[in-house]
C-alpha cells in the first residue's frame, strides 16, 4: 500500500484513529510474549538491524553495509516475492547483486541451518526486532533524519510499529542523513548513536528532465534527492506489470523527460524493462566510529559461538 498521507503530521483523521493504535499496541503486546515463551538462541551471533517505523527509513543499505563489512549472511523474509525477483523479493535481490549470501523464507529455520555449518561468523538479520521468536545478540535500529518518527503516533494513526520506549530493547541506533531532516527529531541519547548519510548518483544528464516512478515506503525522498520534474508513485513492493510500463514510458515520452526509478523497483522490472530504464544508485557509508564500536563488541561480550 501507499504510506498514508497522515503519517507525518497530527491531523484530525490521525487524532480520531489514535484509538485505534491503542488497540493496536494491545494486541501486538500480548503476540509478542506469546512468541517469546521459545525464544530460539543461535550459535553464531545474530545481528538485528530492524526499526519502529513502518518501513521506508532505508534499512535495506544499512544491511547492506553491515553484512559486506562483516562477509555475513543475511536471513529476511523476503516480502513481496515474485517471479521477476527470482521469487526472492526485491530488498533480497539488491542484496545478492552486492555478493551478499541472502536467506529468504522463515528465518528462524534459516538460521537453524546455518548453525550446521562451522561458521562462527555472524548472522544479520535483516528486520525482526518485533519478532522476539529469535533472540539477538546485537539490536541496530535505524532512523531517517528526514522522517524521524512521523508524526509520533503509533499504526494506523501514525507510522510507529512501536513506542520510542522500545529503543530500551536496542543496543544502538544509525541515524541516515542526505537531506532535509525533520526537526520534531529528537536523537535517543540513551544509546550509542551513528550517523550515516545517502548519496543518490543520477543516471540523468545534467539539464535532462527527469520523469521519476517509485513504489517505496516514501517516495517523495527520491524525487527529491533526482530533482524529479515529473513524478509518478505507487505502493511500496508494487509489481509492475508490462501495460505500467508502456504507460509509464508514454508518460515521460509526452513531457521529454527521461523515465527513472529507484534500484528497490528496477530489479522488480521485467528483463526487457530493466533494459531500457536506468536506477538512481543509492551509495550508503555509515561513519567508521560505527564499525568500531562493532568489533569492539565482536570482540568482547559477544564471543561468536559462545
Amino acid at each position: 500500500m501507499k504510506t498514508p498521507w497522515w503519517f507525518m503530521r497530527k491531523t484530525p483523521l490521525a487524532l480520531i484513529l489514535v484509538p485505534v493504535s491503542w488497540l493496536y499496541y494491545l494486541i501486538g503486546r500480548v503476540v509478542y510474549f506469546l512468541r517469546r515463551i521459545r525464544a530460539y538462541k543461535s550459535r553464531r551471533p545474530i545481528i538485528c538491524i530492524g526499526n519502529i517505523l513502518a518501513g521506508g527509513v532505508g534499512k535495506t543499505p544499512i544491511v547492506r553495509c553491515v553484512a559486506s563489512y562483516l562477509d555475513a549472511p543475511v536471513v529476511m523474509r523476503g516480502y513481496k516475492k515474485s517471479a521477476k525477483t527470482g521469487n526472492a523479493g526485491d530488498e533480497a535481490l539488491m542484496l545478492s547483486a552486492a555478493g551478499i549470501q541472502v536467506h529468504t523464507g522463515h528465518r528462524k529455520s534459516n538460521i537453524k541451518l546455518l548453525n550446521r555449518q562451522k561458521s562462527c561468523i555472524p548472522i544479520v538479520m535483516d528486520d525482526g526486532f518485533q519478532n522476539p521468536s529469535i533472540k539477538k545478540d546485537l539490536t541496530i535500529i535505524v532512523f531517517d533524519a528526514a522522517l524521524g518518527m512521523g508524526n509520533g503516533f503509533l499504526l494506523p494513526a501514525g507510522p510507529l510499529r512501536e513506542g520510542a520506549r522500545a529503543l530500551a530493547r536496542a543496543d544502538a541506533v544509525i541515524v541516515i542523513r542526505g537531506g532535509r531532516e525533520n526537526p520534531r527529531f529528537k536523537v535517543p541519547n540513551t544509546l550509542p548513536v551513528f550517523y550515516a548519510t545517502n548519496r543518490t548518483i543520477n543516471p540523468c544528464r545534467p539539464g535532462d528532465k527527469i520523469a521519476a516512478f517509485a513504489g517505496i515506503g516514501y517516495p517523495r525522498k527520491f524525487f527529491d534527492a533526482i530533482g524529479a520534474d515529473y513524478r509518478k508513485s505507487f505502493p511500496d513492493h508494487y509489481q509492475y506489470t508490462d501495460a505500467d510500463i508502456e504507460k509509464l514510458t508514454a508518460w515521460a515520452a509526452k513531457r521529454g523527460a527521461t523515465l527513472v526509478t529507484t534500484e528497490k523497483d528496477w530489479v522488480r522490472l521485467s528483463p526487457a524493462a530493466r533494459a531500457q530504464i536506468p536506477y538512481a544508485r543509492l551509495e550508503t557509508v555509515i561513519e567508521d566510529n560505527f564499525y568500531d564500536w562493532l568489533k569492539e563488541r565482536l570482540n568482547g561480550d559477544i564471543n561468536p559461538c559462545d
